[in-house]
Order: C-alpha cells, then structure tokens, then sequence
C-alpha cells in the first residue's frame, strides 16, 4: 500500500507542472481569441494564475522533499509509468 501512495505522489508531482501548464496557457491563449473579457474574468483568471503558481512552487518543494528522503522515487514513477 505505501508503494502505492509512493508511486502516486511521484506520479502527480511528475505530472502537475504540466496540467498547470497546460491550463495556464489554455486560458491565456484562450482570451486572446475571444473578441474580449469581463472585468470579472480578468480577476478570476489573475486568481487562478496565482493558484498555480502557488501550486507550482509546492509541488518545487514536495519533489526537493521526495529527492532527499527517497532519491529513487523518480526512477519507481518512470517504471510504473512505462508499466501503464
């Protein structure tokens, strides 16, 4: 069951930097092909783009905290990962 708790923490802090990413963009890119945005959207999209950077910098963390307590996390994710 740990290893499946390992394997699950390794593989979302792999793979959030690239949703946020991924999300980020969207809506950015996606403003700019709408003719215009309200007042509101503009803030909520300011908020979420503060959610995720927030968002990025814990995962920063957790992947520091995951290479000094068990350095071969990484490795156990691309193993499962190439499993799937």
């Amino acid at each position: 069951m740990i290893d499946f708790i390992d394997s699950m923490i390794g593989f979302m802090a792999v793979t959030m930097p690239i949703w946020i990413v991924w999300i980020i963009f969207h809506y950015k890119y996606a403003n700019k092909r709408s003719s215009s945005i309200t007042a509101e959207e503009a803030k909520q999209l300011d908020e979420l783009m503060d959610v995720a950077d927030s968002m990025a910098e814990r995962i920063k963390t957790l992947e520091s905290i995951l290479d000094d307590e068990t350095p071969e996390w990484r490795d156990k994710v691309r193993e499962q990962q190439g499993e799937s």
